[in-house]
């Protein structure tokens, strides 16, 4: 009567063993596969800044390159004005973008545009750096449900 419980015991402490030793197995071999992964894409030779520099020259693109940290929307005062608070970060490593610009959208209930404005961000980005800005926009649209801001495009320059 005794023995029949025991070895149920055994029986399921065995399969638990089994199954952890099974979930540390494929937690190894993931860890291998994603190491040799990484090492593998690494560039045999460095490349130098000056030999980087004419195919980056080749490939200004303001919308990839300028990347929005954070966008945040508030009233002013009177509640009736948008006002974006906005961090922008310059991704690209040989340009400097100035006449950056912007467009808000501010969208309904049913999902169809109320407003949509457009406007230029008040600095230039140099290679790497991030700043941050105050928007005055446009008169907030009653009715608006959700609200986007985008970079739509600037002027680029060598640097």
């Amino acid at each position: 009567m005794f023995e029949a419980a025991q070895e149920q015991k055994q029986s399921g402490s065995n399969r638990m063993l089994v199954g952890i030793f099974v979930v540390i197995a494929a937690i190894a071999v993931g860890g291998v596969l994603y190491t040799m992964s990484k090492g593998g894409s690494k560039p045999s030779a460095p490349i130098t800044a000056a030999a980087a520099a004419p195919s980056a020259a080749g490939k200004a693109d303001a919308v990839h390159d300028l990347k929005i940290l954070s966008a945040r929307m508030e009233k002013d005062r009177a509640g009736t004005t948008a006002v974006w608070l906005v961090d922008v970060s310059n991704k690209s490593n040989a340009y400097t973008y100035s006449s950056i610009q912007y467009e808000t959208t501010y969208v309904g209930p049913d999902n169809a545009a109320l407003l949509v404005n457009k406007g230029t961000v008040p600095f230039n980005l140099a290679p790497g750096e991030e700043r941050n800005a105050q928007i005055r926009d446009v008169l907030y649209p009653a009715g608006t449900s959700w609200y986007k801001f985008r970079i739509i495009g600037a002027t680029p320059a060598v640097q």
